[in-house]
């Protein structure tokens, strides 16, 4: 994935900073709902799998996390799983 060093979770996930220096940004981990709203706009991008996902949020979300959040957004209809087992929006492709 390009980009992934320059990943900035505060920034792009909006997690309240917790500590920052020149070497390092901790933020906190997020709750259940913020987690269904990251998952949603990372998938706003492109259609991703959960390996991929858990790349993104390592250190803050552990793919078991990532699942049942992923299962929520399918029973609620606003994720599907793609037959390549990649999930997607509901009405991107």
């Amino acid at each position: 994935m390009s980009g992934e060093k320059d990943f900035d979770p505060s920034r792009r996930l909006g997690l309240p900073v917790v500590y920052e220096d020149s070497e390092v940004v901790v933020v906190r981990a997020p709750t259940e709902d913020q987690l269904v709203n990251i998952l949603t706009d990372l998938l706003r991008d492109r259609p991703m799998s959960v390996k991929e996902l858990h790349s993104y949020l390592s250190g803050l979300a552990s793919e078991d996390k990532i699942r049942r959040a992923l299962t929520r957004l399918v029973n609620e209809g606003r994720v599907y799983v793609l037959e390549d087992g990649r999930f997607t929006i509901v009405g991107l492709e």
